[in-house]
């Protein structure tokens, strides 16, 4: 079985960081770490059970701890493609412990500007804050990306609003609610840390207020895309109808100008042999006339009413409304 301690940092002899990648949950690394620190013991005994985002609060001996764990989602450029992942961590006044944060997120917490953040905090609560800011960076490629596809969809939309629109909308959406359900686990995380430790005036800190600050832009930011995508859907319900209802107005014209054929021909194909003009020469074309005047009569009487409009009149495909204004 292979456990590996990866890290154990200490910063100014008040709080200390054990970063550890197990793959296994039952190991001799883990139990040295419940004698060693008797708070955790809850924590690392629940963690076969964690399968989504967990966060929990307690207090074991006069001394408030939080623990849980966090599901985020790895994207390091644009263009890559997304994997969730889940870490675990424990954080009480003087211990920060963390179980198998990805290598790449490990590597940028240990970049050089990192480590300064980190040996300013107070205490293991603003580690905590350092650690969760690092991980709301994917979010940001994430909405960066987000934002280019929908903005090419709106650009289709308003070109040319196809019916597999919809179909792009709604992936839109079910992608912009993946990415706030993991949003929502850091609000919690955020919450219960005011819970947990409210009598350290963590409020006050710089930490905390860069992660309250990181989060309320990305708060704003989902709700702007919620806005959007709402829009987009109301939009392409409206055209639809708009649409609908002119294919209606076209083929009720269609059918009561075409009304008098219809009565004609059903009336001249009965089967009867007294039938006016079923027997002159010129029987058929004056029935044809008298057709033909019923119908542009039936047409010309819908246009008087103003019941035709423009519907009839079919626009160059991608040509856009004119802007410009009639004189007074």
């Amino acid at each position: 079985m292979d456990q590996l301690n990866l890290q154990e940092v200490r910063l100014y002899e008040k709080w200390v960081w054990q970063d550890y990648e197990v793959s296994e949950f039952d190991c001799e690394e883990l139990d040295r770490l419940k004698e060693e620190v008797p708070s955790t013991a809850e924590w690392l005994n629940k963690l076969p059970e964690i399968q989504t985002n967990y966060i929990s609060v307690r207090t074991f001996g006069g001394k408030n701890v939080l623990f849980g764990s966090l599901l985020y989602s790895i994207k390091k450029n644009l263009d890559d493609e997304q994997h969730s992942h889940q870490f675990y961590f424990y954080v009480d006044a003087t211990h920060l412990i963390t179980l198998n944060i990805d290598k790449h997120t490990r590597d940028a917490l240990l970049a050089d500007e990192r480590k300064r953040m980190f040996e300013e905090a107070e205490d293991a609560v603003s580690g905590m804050f350092i650690v969760a800011r690092a991980l709301l960076h994917y979010f940001h490629i994430g909405l960066d990306k987000f934002e280019i596809n929908l903005r090419s969809l709106e650009e289709s939309m308003e070109k040319r609003n196809a019916r597999t629109l919809m179909d792009k909308i709604l992936s839109a959406r079910f992608e912009l609610l993946f990415w706030s359900n993991q949003f929502i686990a850091f609000q919690e995380l955020l919450h219960a840390s005011n819970e947990a430790f409210h009598f350290l005036k963590i409020e006050e800190r710089t930490t905390y207020k860069q992660l309250t600050y990181r989060m309320k832009r990305m708060d704003s930011l989902f709700r702007h895309y919620e806005d959007e995508i709402d829009t987009l859907i109301s939009i392409d319900n409206a055209a639809s109808s708009i649409r609908g209802n002119d294919i209606m107005k076209t083929l009720t014209i269609v059918t009561a100008v075409f009304t008098p054929a219809t009565a004609v021909g059903a009336i001249w194909g009965m089967n009867f042999e007294n039938l006016p003009w079923i027997k002159t020469e010129w029987g058929f074309t004056v029935v044809t006339a008298a057709i033909l005047i019923s119908m542009a009569g039936m047409y010309i009487w819908m246009f008087m009413k103003g019941w035709t409009g423009d519907i009839l009149k079919i626009k160059p495909r991608g040509e856009k409304p004119s802007n410009t204004k009639n004189p007074d």
